[in-house]
């Protein structure tokens, strides 16, 4: 008789992910997603644009009150959305 290394499904993928590169564009896509449930419906509302550029979020928010708001947050933000997604995603966030 012989053993099989038997591995989950779950540490298969991950490590299929992390060979092929995609990992990290695959944890920035669902960081962009968790924006509106972790700033919240006023700030989903009004915003715009996000994206991703060299470890910083920049995000386009058109109300000078909801910016100046999430303006004063921004690394309680930029804890809660790396926590979210299990990884060092993002070191800032702009807003603009």
């Amino acid at each position: 008789m012989f053993r099989r290394k038997v591995q989950g499904i779950r540490d298969l993928l991950n490590k299929t992910l992390r060979q092929e590169g995609l990992e990290t564009p695959l944890k920035q896509h669902r960081l962009l997603e968790a924006w509106d449930t972790v700033a919240g419906p006023i700030a989903a509302r009004y915003t715009t644009e996000k994206f991703i550029r060299n470890q910083t979020l920049l995000v386009k928010i058109v109300n000078p009150a909801a910016r100046a708001d999430l303006s004063m947050r921004r690394t309680t933000l930029v804890r809660q959305l790396n926590e979210l997604v299990k990884g060092q995603i993002i070191t800032e966030i702009k807003l603009y």
